[in-house]
């Protein structure tokens, strides 16, 4: 019986090729745009997952709340976790501290970075790395040797077989030579940590500190550990409040105790769940977004909808070619679930073609989304990923409920009815209603997906181009500046790069662009009920006439006013002890003048506010300035208010302000210039315009994946609106034949069918619009600077799909319009 169906399906798809290939083309894409969605979301989610015992280790993540401030999320917890957590909890096993940085190493007479992380011993006991030279054991026996990664080795050495060699790294007079003591496999791109070069930690490292950098409240460094077998991090992470309590103490901030404990909360995560986790401030590689994965889910859930659709309003639409046959097989005795039977199998039948085609497209554009959304996606078939068994569990309910209904429909005509004498295959029974309503989903899918792609890719052109409050265009931004931060080589360098041709401006600063570090201080203003927390930040005075940014009321700092420049102990040290009698002058922006409750930014200048500098005694400050606010973040946060103090030693970037038509060339003589008086460290230079790209990848990635699904939904529906077009008129030829006997004229029949299948399009903007602005709407709230949520994209992607339909149909009306209706009527 089975092979005697196989038959009838493979005659029956030979016979109808063009319906064949469009049910069939039709679901490879719908199945291919899932499998290619499920592939990331795999990908996505297995990061870390597999590292050995992976459910038994932990991240300790941090979260701080401080009045006034947003809610901190770091992967980075506080420095005495190491000496306090395993003691205070058996479940523990095993804990390790990882500081992350960078390093120096010289290479073919240049000097680059590498990433660097100190680690204790015990790392590798709960990071099972896999080693291809030496062993987790015998890695890190002293604070001489390090540990390579296989290519960072072969770049060396020339062979990952390093374990004995010497290396020297660092720079000025910290460079010294370091023992390889064993060399790690590469890391696989779904890790979460990022390592080329693995130290021991040494504890002396960080003496130079003031205890209070290494208190309760400076999250420093990341600690892993890995619980006992028996162990419940749950239990843990319900201790760890009561805990925090105890071992917690007060610390001076702004010269007042700071309830430490009352602002940090501390938690154990799951080191597979640290990607898409909540806390991803201080990571190590860029985290995911499970709203984006669930986004991407839903997207291609919908695309495979479509295309079923198809499947289900295709087989239903043929039931005027296949109602006699059937209805013949029903007279010569066979059951209606024999035919059930029969018509779901030459369901799956279409559908085991459709996924070996969809396999085929998966092969091929898999290296294409893997370089679009930065993922390192591999196809297999078998294994923890493959892709076979996610493909057979896709392709038996894809066939069941495309051909269900069918089958039922399709069985339930009466052999009396369709056989009755007279009646042509045409005029079989069938209003179409279904098929209609399938039509309308298909297409609010189709138009949902346009409008969402036209507003993503509006908004991630606008958060690039949106104005930052400065002039962005033409800067250039130089990091590991700090060198320069407590030398006087600064004045002789800033003088060589204003020599470079094309170089306009020059200033030091530590909030550069796109910023990521956040300086909060204490500011209390007299008679005020409570303390304020600003972000404060340093620069010199060249820094506002290289940005270009806008003064509203009083003066930028500059060179000649004493007051002007906050002096410190040394190069690292706290500010001066005369600072806090004599004061300093600030500027400040337009937000912080709100904030601290002046009515305009003239009233601002002159007014005296205290400041606690360094977490220290509050110091007396006068603003002598203001300035237009600044986007010095993403444009999803919103803009802060700022303070801004001369404080040459607290600056870590040069930004560079060019006006060139080359700024190629002008990039290569800001590097000569460094190299000149930095000969050991890289030259780390950008321009602004690539740091923004840079940060908003992610959004253009996601817009592109979006712009990619709503041309598969188009183009799905197309293929669906064709043939129900081809099987319409060629139901219709009769009733087309007698109105042109009757006088209809071509344009007529063309506009008669084509308001047939714009009558579903038009409902379906209806249903696809607010569903898509409800969307949006959540979306677009993520963002500080928008875009406004017009009607324009609605509009568009309405007529655009409107008009697809229209161009899909007219070929056939056209054709039937043109017919002689003496071959409709002839067997009349």
């Amino acid at each position: 019986m089975w092979r005697a169906h196989l038959l009838i399906a493979v005659r029956l798809l030979a016979r109808n090729r063009v319906y064949a290939a469009i049910n069939i083309g039709g679901l490879a894409l719908g199945l291919a745009g899932c499998l290619l969605i499920l592939s990331y979301i795999r990908y996505e989610r297995s990061y870390d997952a597999w590292l050995p015992d992976s459910e038994r280790i932990y991240q300790v993540q941090a979260t701080w709340t401080e009045p006034g401030q947003p809610v901190r999320r770091s992967q980075n917890s506080p420095f005495p976790l190491r000496e306090t957590l395993a003691k205070a909890f058996p479940q523990i096993e095993t804990l390790s501290v990882m500081s992350n940085g960078q390093t120096v190493l010289t290479r073919d007479g240049e000097p680059i970075f590498l990433d660097w992380a100190g680690v204790d011993p015990s790392f590798f006991e709960i990071l099972q790395l896999p080693f291809v030279s030496g062993s987790a054991k015998t890695a890190l026996p002293d604070n001489n040797t390090i540990v390579l990664t296989e290519s960072e080795a072969v770049r060396q050495f020339g062979t990952a077989d390093a374990v004995g060699r010497t290396i020297a790294l660092g720079a000025g007079e910290g460079k010294r030579d370091r023992r390889v003591g064993g060399v790690l496999k590469d890391l696989p791109k779904n890790s979460s940590l990022k390592l080329t070069v693995v130290a021991r930690y040494n504890p002396a490292d960080y003496d130079w500190m003031p205890p209070e950098a290494k208190g309760w409240s400076n999250m420093g460094q990341q600690h892993y550990v890995k619980l006992r077998a028996d162990a419940d991090a749950k239990t843990i992470n319900a201790a760890l409040p009561a805990w925090e309590k105890r071992v917690v103490a007060p610390e001076l901030k702004e010269g007042k105790p700071s309830a430490s404990a009352d602002m940090l909360e501390l938690k154990l995560v799951p080191v597979s769940e640290v990607h898409l986790g909540q806390a991803q401030e201080d990571a190590l590689q860029p985290g995911g977004d499970p709203r984006t994965l669930a986004t991407f889910a839903v997207v291609a859930l919908m695309t495979l909808g479509m295309a079923v659709i198809n499947f289900v309003n295709l087989s239903t639409a043929r039931a005027t070619q296949r109602a006699r046959e059937l209805a013949l097989r029903k007279v010569l005795g066979a059951r209606r679930g024999q035919l059930v039977v029969q018509l779901l199998g030459e369901s799956l039948l279409m559908a085991a073609a459709a996924m070996l085609v969809a396999l085929a497209l998966v092969e091929v554009a898999t290296p294409w989304l893997g370089s679009w959304l930065g993922a390192e996606l591999k196809i297999a078939y078998l294994g923890d990923h493959g892709m076979l068994i996610p493909a057979l569990l896709l392709l038996a309910p894809t066939g069941i409920l495309g051909g269900l209904y069918p089958a039922l429909y399709l069985s339930a005509f009466q052999p009396a009815t369709v056989l009755r004498a007279g009646r042509t295959a045409r005029e079989t029974p069938g209003k179409g209603r279904l098929r209609a309503a399938l039509v309308v989903v298909q297409f609010a899918i189709a138009i949902g997906l346009i409008v969402c792609t036209s507003i993503i890719y509006s908004q991630t052109r606008y958060v690039e181009t949106v104005d930052p409050g400065y002039r962005r265009d033409g800067l250039i931004q130089i990091d590991a500046a700090w060198r320069f931060a407590g030398s006087d080589r600064y004045g002789p360098a800033r003088a060589q790069l204003l020599a470079v041709p094309g170089v306009v401006a020059a200033g030091r600063t530590n909030l550069g662009v796109a910023a990521e570090n956040k300086n909060v201080a204490a500011v209390r203003r007299p008679g005020a009920p409570q303390d304020l927390s600003i972000g404060l930040y340093a620069v010199d005075p060249d820094f506002f006439r290289t940005t270009e940014m806008g003064l509203l009321a009083g003066r930028f700092l500059g060179e000649r006013f004493a007051r002007d420049l906050l002096t410190r102990v040394g190069e690292v040290g706290p500010p001066t002890p005369d600072l806090a009698s004599r004061g300093i002058n600030v500027v400040v922006n337009r937000s912080a003048v709100r904030m601290l409750g002046f009515g305009s930014p003239s009233a601002a200048i002159g007014q005296s506010v205290q400041i606690g500098i360094d977490g220290g005694a509050l110091t007396p400050s006068t603003i002598v300035g203001v300035v237009g606010d600044t986007r010095i973040r993403t444009a999803r946060e919103a803009i802060e208010p700022l303070i801004y103090t001369y404080d040459p030693l607290r600056t870590s970037q040069v930004i560079v302000r060019y006006a060139a038509a080359h700024p190629g060339e002008v990039m290569d003589g800001i590097s000569a210039v460094w190299r000149r008086f930095e000969p050991e460290i890289p030259f780390q230079g950008r321009f602004a315009e690539d740091i923004i790209a840079e940060v908003y990848a992610a959004d253009r990635a996601r817009g592109g994946v979006f712009a990619a699904f709503s041309a598969l939904a188009i183009i799905i529906a197309c293929l669906g609106l064709y043939s129900l077009a081809a099987f319409a008129t060629e139901r219709r030829t009769k009733e087309i034949g007698i109105r042109k006997v009757l006088g209809a004229k071509v344009r007529d029949i063309v506009r008669l069918l084509a308001w047939q299948f714009s009558k579903p399009v038009i409902i379906a903007n209806l249903v696809a619009w607010p569903v898509a602005w409800w969307a949006m709407r959540d979306w677009l709230n993520t963002f500080d600077a928008r875009i406004a949520l017009g009607p324009g994209p609605f509009l568009v992607a309405g007529l655009l799909a409107l008009g697809i339909a229209i161009g899909t149909v007219a070929g056939h009306a056209l054709k039937v319009a043109r017919t002689n209706p003496i071959h409709a009527l002839r067997y009349e």
